[in-house]
């Protein structure tokens, strides 16, 4: 079976809550899943102040725990159209695997947050794909599979690139169910491509 591990970075918590969906689809594709989280850089009284719940109970990833896996989904939300610090100081992380390509070949995808519709779901995506490039692994975009993706008549995350959910500047919006059926159907659909390309 394939070994996929899925890796977030959360400060409130949404992105947490489309990786369980996401995890459902990959476990309902026949893959083995382990739950990752990237490390904080923010400090307790920072986050504090930020009204930021607390982690949850996962382990945090490491760079060499990678080589481990057979594929990756990685979810994060969105800072100014690009990854946050946390998730990039992670990647920065991984130089030595980079040295070595010994992630090469295996296949990556993402899902993501942002506060709003046009918050630069796509562009994080699109502005994360030279670190794949660089470690020569394999992006595995969505596609539109899943019909909710053409639904207009509603406020509804996600995009070609990935699962997607919109959390309002505040946070107070919470991933919908159409959102986390897209992600779901992420997870199995790249729980079927991973499998073919580890066959």
């Amino acid at each position: 079976m394939v070994n996929i591990f899925v890796i977030t970075y959360s400060t409130y918590g949404h992105i947490n809550k489309v990786a369980e969906s996401v995890v459902t689809g990959l476990k309902k594709a026949g893959a083995v899943v382990k739950r990752y989280q990237i490390a904080e850089t923010l400090s307790d009284e920072i986050l504090a102040k930020m009204h930021a719940p607390p982690k949850p109970d996962l382990p945090v990833i490491q760079a060499k725990d990678l080589v481990e896996a057979d594929g990756f989904l990685f979810g994060f939300p969105t800072r100014y159209g690009t990854t946050p610090a946390q998730v990039k100081a992670f990647f920065d992380s991984t130089g030595q695997l980079w040295t070595k390509q010994a992630l090469a070949g295996k296949p990556a995808g993402f899902f993501f947050s942002t506060a709003s519709q046009h918050g630069g779901q796509e562009v994080t995506v699109f502005s994360s794909l030279p670190i794949l490039a660089h470690h020569g692994m394999i992006y595995v975009p969505f596609g539109y599979a899943n019909a909710h993706l053409f639904d207009n008549s509603e406020v509804i995350g996600g995009s070609a690139w990935g699962a997607g959910t919109i959390a309002n500047g505040d946070g107070s919006r919470q991933p919908s169910q159409k959102e986390l059926e897209i992600a779901e159907n992420q997870g199995e659909n790249f729980a079927k491509v991973a499998a073919k390309l580890t066959a």
